[in-house]
Formats: structure tokens, C-alpha cells, sequence
């Protein structure tokens, strides 16, 4: 069965801690991701090359891969090195921002795309818009999300998934697996955007973020 082939129907979890945050450190992301293996996930999203390497020597599913630098603009493996490091690190693929802004290395996404193509890479496009899904399915990226709907300044942030945004990439690329990611905060909206169409959910805070579940429990009985 191939990578991508993998994923469908399925639960991708992300395992992912900031900078200066308890967890932060890849053997305990290592450790989570494992954890998540075994209750189901179909395969791990993790960022930096040393989570990338600490989590592909303990998890067998598949490993989507990203380098995040920077916080503003793109920032999500934003050149053409740092996709090529992440697949040096041992992901199975990587996970690049594929909105229409200008990228730090000067080349386009689709100029990105086909060098990692053209290297045997498989890629995920993280779009922000249908705009975005558009140029990304064009250059060739063999799966397509809704990563960045709310961060990119194209659309406004939804409170849950962006629902809207999925049934328009759904709807006008049946032939390219779509992923749901952002904001899927419960199984229930996991069982709902699968039912829209998605071919595979990736849920990251409400299940690896601890700080962030807390703060939703704290809230609600204040």
C-alpha cells in the first residue's frame, strides 16, 4: 500500500510543542506520537528536524514532515532547503505552506514542488484558500488541506474546521486527496468533516496539547 493510500479514511494526529513549553523536547514527541500509533492514528505531523528523526525511529505509520521558521508570512518549511531537510530527517512527506505569498528563497511554490517532485518527494500542500488548493493542485502536490484557512489573510477564522473551504476543494478536485486540518476540536467534528468528504482528518491540539485542553476545562467550569 502507498503513503498517501495510507492515510485515507483515517486519523493523522500532529505532535507538535513550542518553543519554551514543557514538552518541548523530541523524545517526549517521540513518546506521543508512539502513544498515538497505538490508539489509531494513521500517521504522525510533526515539526523540526529532530522531532521528524526522534518520531520516525519509534512509530511505524507514515511521518508528515514540516520546518517551522519564523512567525510571520510563510513560515511552514518556507524553502526548497528546509522541505529538503525534512525528507533527509526521515519524512515520509513534507508538509510545505502553499499560499500565493512570496517565499524567503525567492522561488515559486510550483518551482518548490517540481525540484522535490523531480527528487522522489512526496508533498503536502498547506493552503490557506481555494485560490491556494488551485495553484498547489497545478504544480503537482500529491495531497492538498485547509491548514492555513483563517492564517493566511484570506479568509476569516472559523471557530471550528472550515467547512466552507473544504467542500470547495473537495467539490473541485475529486481526484486529489484532501485533508482537513485546523480547529478539529472534538470526535464529533472529526466524524463530520470526514462525512464532508475529507480523505483523511488531521487533529493536533485537542489531542497532544495538554496546556490548551486544560485551559478549555478551566474555562468552562470558571
Amino acid at each position: 500500500m502507498s503513503v498517501i493510500e495510507s492515510l485515507r479514511g483515517g486519523l493523522i494526529v500532529s505532535v507538535q510543542a513550542y518553543p519554551g513549553e514543557p514538552m518541548r523536547h523530541p523524545e517526549t514527541m517521540a513518546q506521543i506520537a508512539l502513544a498515538a500509533e497505538r490508539g489509531g492514528a494513521v500517521a504522525i505531523r510533526c515539526q523540526g528536524l529532530a522531532d521528524i528523526s526522534a518520531i520516525k525511529g519509534q512509530v511505524e505509520i507514515p511521518v508528515i514532515g514540516l520546518w517551522k521558521e519564523g512567525h510571520e508570512g510563510v513560515y511552514i518549511t518556507p524553502t526548497l532547503r528546509h522541505a529538503r531537510a525534512c525528507i533527509m530527517a526521515g519524512a515520509d512527506v513534507v508538509a510545505i505552506d502553499a499560499t500565493r505569498r512570496a517565499r524567503p528563497d525567492g522561488l515559486s511554490y510550483a518551482d518548490t514542488v517540481k525540484a522535490l517532485k523531480e527528487e522522489g518527494a512526496l508533498v503536502m500542500a498547506d493552503c490557506g484558500s481555494i485560490d491556494d488548493a488551485r495553484m498547489a493542485v497545478e504544480a503537482g502536490s500529491d495531497i492538498i488541506s485547509t491548514t492555513l484557512a483563517g492564517y493566511s489573510g484570506e479568509r476569516e477564522k472559523t471557530a471550528g474546521p472550515d467547512f466552507e473551504l473544504l467542500d470547495q476543494m473537495v467539490t473541485e478536485f475529486p481526484q486529489v486527496p484532501v485533508l482537513c486540518e485546523g480547529r478539529v476540536h472534538s470526535p464529533t467534528q472529526a466524524a463530520e468533516v470526514m462525512a464532508a468528504g475529507a480523505y483523511a482528518v488531521v487533529v493536533g491540539t485537542a489531542i497532544t496539547h495538554p496546556t490548551t485542553i486544560t485551559s478549555w476545562f478551566a474555562d468552562a467550569i470558571k
